[in-house]
């Protein structure tokens, strides 16, 4: 599986829950920091940030893709809508949490969210 990371460097730790949760081997881990300037628009600077990820139009189409997503929302909900277009559904999403009652801060990997499945279940609702 290929893991597109556009938040903070993840840990081995967090990796391997990733593998456990998953199932999966990650193949490939591509860290792809996002940095937007927040007074200029975000459509280019996202161009450029998906310009330096190097798979090519099969390979999003094809490959077991899990995504980090970046913090921002704003950033987070344009980068949703260019890898839906690209890939041809949603990716599943790695949502992190704060281990509790540890200083300093740790985070542990809570659950892998299945967005393509949670847009369908809206489907089906309305």
């Amino acid at each position: 599986m290929i893991l597109l990371n556009f938040s903070h460097p993840l840990t081995a730790a967090q990796l391997a829950q990733i593998e456990a949760i998953t199932g999966q081997a990650i193949d490939t881990l591509m860290d792809v920091p996002v940095q937007f300037d927040e007074q200029q628009p975000f459509g280019p600077q996202l161009a450029a940030l998906m310009a330096a990820i190097d798979l090519s139009p099969t390979q999003w189409q094809s490959e077991p893709i899990l995504v980090v997503l970046p913090s921002l929302n704003f950033i987070a909900a344009a980068l949703l809508a260019e890898l839906h277009g690209r890939m041809g559904s949603f990716p599943p999403a790695v949502r992190t949490r704060p281990v509790a009652n540890t200083l300093p801060r740790r985070y542990e990997v809570a659950e892998i969210l299945d967005l393509q499945e949670v847009r369908e279940a809206a489907r089906r609702g309305r």
